[in-house]
């Protein structure tokens, strides 16, 4: 009984883990993605004002979240889509609990 329960817990443990980290990592990877490819777009002559416009706005947007920088604009966006990642994987967890157990 005890070690079913330690199984359960470690299994919920391992699985949050990956869900917090993973969404982490997603919307910091993608909105990089996004400033890589904007500013090498504004390196083509001929879309050079496109890809400076996108990466001003993209940047004024971090900056909203940032408190006026960024990175922490950035850094809080991560934050926020790991939590949402979290609370969607502990529901998920919970939600299927019965399906593990038979």
């Amino acid at each position: 009984m005890i070690d079913q329960e330690i199984t359960v817990v470690s299994n919920l443990v391992r699985s949050l883990t990956l869900a917090l980290v993973f969404s982490f990592a997603l919307p910091i990877v993608v909105v990089s993605s996004l400033l890589t490819g904007l500013w090498l777009l504004s390196w083509i002559p001929w879309l050079t004002t496109l890809g400076q416009a996108g990466t001003l706005l993209l940047l004024q947007f971090l900056i909203i979240f940032g408190d006026g920088s960024a990175l922490p604009g950035l850094l809080i966006i991560g934050a926020t889509c790991s939590l949402v990642g979290g609370v969607f994987e502990v529901f998920n967890f919970y939600l299927y609990q019965d399906a593990r157990d038979g």
